[in-house]
């Protein structure tokens, strides 16, 4: 069983494929959370940006990529101070935002001692930001933090996907889903579930990395339970279709 883990949130996991926020996206989150922290499970969580600005936009509004990453990055610190609220409203009391872009009187910046710290007080703690840096999305930075945070797994959560296909849905309807995978089969066929240099990261240092439909009710305590949801990412992961 996982003790701690860190949850990758994208934006649209708010919004439910609109933009802003959906109130039955948030309430199913802080459920999922919730039900997880009941196990004793530390939970980080790293949030997108994209139910109100992606970076990627900077060609459609003739901005310099550099600017729209940093809307990016304050959209990822306005969606932490949205769920930290939706979590108090909740079961959860005790939620903690720690940011790469630090921004004096609303959220504290990241340092990692204080991460562990948080979480092992109980504390959900969400990372907003990224790294503070432009040309990044937030897939390689909840690796990072996985790691800085000494987490057991990454959960990647996707909406309406069940885990990652052995092919590509745009060409073919008649697809499984992988059971396992190595890191290297994924980077190996470019299978576009996250951004490259993520993959490489998580792959040099080990962590297990779980791909799975964030819809499905209980999937997150399914995984830490080791009940097998989605595709699981591993090192030495085999090619298993389920």
């Amino acid at each position: 069983m996982y003790k701690r883990v860190l949850l990758k949130l994208s934006g649209s996991a708010l919004a439910s494929g609109e933009i802003g926020y959906n109130a039955n996206s948030i309430k199913h989150i802080v459920k999922e959370v919730e039900n997880v922290s009941k196990l004793g499970v530390e939970v980080g969580i790293v949030i997108g940006g994209g139910n109100l600005f992606r970076g990627n936009l900077s060609q459609d509004w003739g901005f310099e990529r550099e600017e729209a990453d940093k809307i990016g990055m304050l959209a990822t610190i306005m969606n932490s101070i949205f769920l930290k609220e939706a979590f108090l409203q909740g079961e959860i009391n005790r939620v903690k935002i720690m940011s790469s872009v630090k921004i004096e009187g609303i959220v504290e910046g990241f340092e990692r001692s204080k991460a562990i710290e948080y979480l092992e007080k109980g504390e959900v703690v969400i990372f907003a930001g990224g790294i503070g840096q432009p040309y990044v999305t937030t897939d390689y930075p909840s690796i990072q933090r996985a790691l800085e945070i000494k987490a057991d797994a990454v959960f990647m959560a996707k909406n309406g996907v069940d885990g990652i296909l052995n092919g590509d849905p745009r060409k073919s309807v008649d697809l499984q889903v992988y059971k396992e995978l190595s890191y290297t089969d994924v980077i190996n066929e470019k299978l576009k579930v996250a951004d490259m240099s993520a993959f490489v990261l998580a792959e040099e240092f080990g962590l297990p990395l779980h791909v799975f439909n964030f819809n499905l009710n209980g999937a997150m305590v399914d995984l830490c339970k080791g009940i097998s949801v989605g595709t699981k990412i591993t090192r030495d992961g085999r090619k298993i279709i389920y």
